[in-house]
């Protein structure tokens, strides 16, 4: 039962996804009329090629004049050139007229689905996997390809010539041909259909297996550090050969398919065309046709099988496609769960005042985060979260930024529902430094530039020295523009910790967000960081998630979380003198530096 579900959710998803490429081929409705009209010549010429060859054929065959034979001959042999010649230069024309109408549809849904990728939710991306996905999104971008340059202009114009073809035969010689004909297009046709049909499975075992090997990959390779550090060489090894052993086992059945399907497709064409011959040279014997006639149904059944063969490999390969193309459409499927409410308004930040009221929170019904968390961050304030591992404070961050709905509750800034403005001008008046700092692959200069692209070379090098990435900028060899490498790899923890905050201060928003911004420094480094953060932020709304709680003593007022719930909040001294989980919590640290907590006066 499972499987049959999966058969016709294919089917739907594929041929849905067909229907979705039709409003890509009309942007050039130009180009597209010139193609079908030099489709049109290409297929005259096509069909009175064999009655040229039948003219030659009989003219040379009959005793005549030797002017005749010599001029007539070679006007009908450099027509039959000429005509061929057309029929080749037509359909290169079609080919080019429509290339740049395929090339644009594979531009515009893969922008389409990269902008959809980027518009779902933070659980989808969570939960993605990037090898396969990639894998995925390639094919299918192929498989695009091959369905508008071929589907289009092939399925139905073949079809177009089988009947031109049949016709002509019946019309012109006895009715037996075109039974032969006919007989064998249907039983090509429903022979191609059934077994490609059966052979889609195959196609997508292959597909999947050759996702996961790839998944496991790119997987294995992102995570390099960790295989070493545990010398698991051999496992992943091992691991990927599995995966591609599956694949191996997959594409044998695809082969064996293929053979099956080729195999009986050879063979109805071969006994149709023996059929057709044997009849026709009868009729040659019995002198009801020409030796011309015979060669021109020749021509017409070599031509008529070419394309009725060319229309297999169409098909066939339609449906490869169609199984390509089924995942890359299926992303678009997805909705996400965090949207705008339509006719939003942007978010307008005045002072910058930040208030969670009541809000509730969880990534599942077995596994809630937050229970009534109520806090407010004063316009221009520093307002700290603290707690233990897992008591939500990572998720506050998160819930601000709109990566989640909220179960219950609300958050304002400035008095607006963040829930009733834009995400987008929601997250550009919020900055953040990450506790985990990932950086693409180019300079560091063009890093920290991220943090707002249209800033200048002036600006940049101003976030450099308010972040203190002057002295270890001189000493790489290429300066700022030394790559980082993938994900930042090429750079320490403290390193990329420091690139992340100067693009936040690039950006300069008027609520910035600090994620243990400073987790990975030494502490020297981190001193200079909280000197320039101090800096930078005075006068703004910040907010700071902080493990240390050396790093926010200076913090106008300290949440204190724990287990998802707000069970103290005031100052540094004021929280010490409570005697409560925060002063444990400091103690704890203190005793671990190896100093006495000294309350402040």
């Amino acid at each position: 039962m499972r499987s049959q579900n999966t058969d016709i959710a294919f089917s739907e998803v594929s041929w849905d996804s067909l229907k979705s490429l039709w409003p890509y081929l009309l942007e050039f409705k130009g180009r597209i009329v010139l193609a079908l009209l030099c489709l049109v010549g290409a297929k005259l010429a096509s069909v009175g090629m064999p009655f040229i060859l039948k003219h030659v054929v009989d003219h040379l065959d009959q005793e005549a004049a030797i002017g005749a034979v010599v001029l007539l001959p070679l006007g009908l042999l450099v027509a039959y050139g000429l005509v061929r010649f057309c029929n080749v230069l037509f359909a290169e024309l079609r080919d080019t007229l429509f290339g740049r109408v395929t090339e644009r549809a594979m531009r515009r849904i893969g922008l389409k689905v990269f902008r959809h990728l980027h518009a779902l939710d933070l659980d989808f991306h969570l939960n993605r996997r990037t090898g396969g996905l990639s894998r995925d999104i390639e094919r299918g971008t192929n498989g695009i390809s091959f369905l508008l340059r071929f589907m289009v202009f092939n399925i139905v114009p073949t079809l177009l010539e089988i009947s031109l073809v049949i016709g002509v035969l019946l019309w012109n010689y006895q009715v037996w041909f075109a039974v032969i004909t006919a007989t064998a297009v249907v039983v090509y046709i429903s022979y191609s259909v059934v077994a490609t049909e059966w052979r889609t499975q195959f196609v997508r075992l292959a597909n999947t297996a050759e996702s996961e090997s790839s998944t496991r990959a790119v997987d294995s390779l992102l995570n390099y550090e960790t295989v070493k550090y545990f010398t698991n060489e051999a496992h992943e090894a091992g691991h990927y050969d599995r995966e591609l052993a599956q694949w191996e086992s997959a594409r044998r059945k695809n082969r064996l398919s293929l053979f099956a399907l080729n195999g009986g497709q050879a063979l109805v064409i071969s006994a149709a065309l023996t059929a057709a011959m044997v009849l026709a040279a009868s009729d040659v014997l019995a002198e009801r046709m020409t030796l011309g006639d015979f060669v021109l149904i020749n021509a017409f059944m070599m031509q008529i099988f070419m394309p009725l063969n060319f229309l297999g490999f169409v098909y066939r390969e339609m449906k490869g496609s169609l199984a390509n193309i089924e995942k890359m459409f299926g992303l678009l499927e997805h909705e996400p769960r965090v949207r705008d409410c339509e006719g939003a308004p942007p978010l307008r930040v005045n002072g910058g005042e930040v208030v969670f009221e009541a809000v509730g929170f969880g990534y599942g019904p077995d596994r809630r985060i937050l229970h009534d968390v109520s806090f407010t961050v004063p316009p221009g304030h520093k307002v700290a979260i603290v707690g233990s591992s897992g008591a939500g404070k990572s998720t506050l961050l998160k819930l601000l930024f709109r990566f989640y709905n909220l179960d219950s509750g609300r958050i304002l800034i400035d008095g607006q529902d963040i829930s009733r403005v834009t995400q987008d001008s929601l997250r550009k008046a919020i900055g953040v430094v990450p506790q985990d700092t990932v950086l693409f692959n180019t300079s560091i200069f063009e890093n920290i530039r991220y943090g707002r692209i249209d800033a200048g070379d002036d600006e940049v090098r101003e976030a450099i020295r308010l972040s203190h990435l002057e002295g270890f900028i001189g000493q790489l060899p290429q300066g700022a523009d030394t790559r980082v490498g993938e994900r930042g790899l090429k750079l320490s923890g403290g390193e990329k910790q420091r690139v992340a905050i100067a693009r936040t201060l690039l950006k300069r928003p008027p609520i910035i967000v600090f994620d243990e911004a400073t987790s990975s420094l030494d502490s020297q480094s981190e001193q200079s960081i909280l000197e320039a953060i101090a800096e930078i932020a005075r006068g703004q709304t910040s907010l700071v998630i902080a493990h240390r709680l050396s790093t926010v003593v200076d913090a106008d007022t300290i949440i204190v979380l724990d287990q998802g719930r707000v069970v103290e909040q005031g100052s540094h001294a004021a929280l010490l003198q409570l005697g409560g989980t925060y002063a444990r919590l400091w103690d704890i640290q203190q005793r671990e530096r190896g100093a006495v907590a000294v309350p402040l006066p």
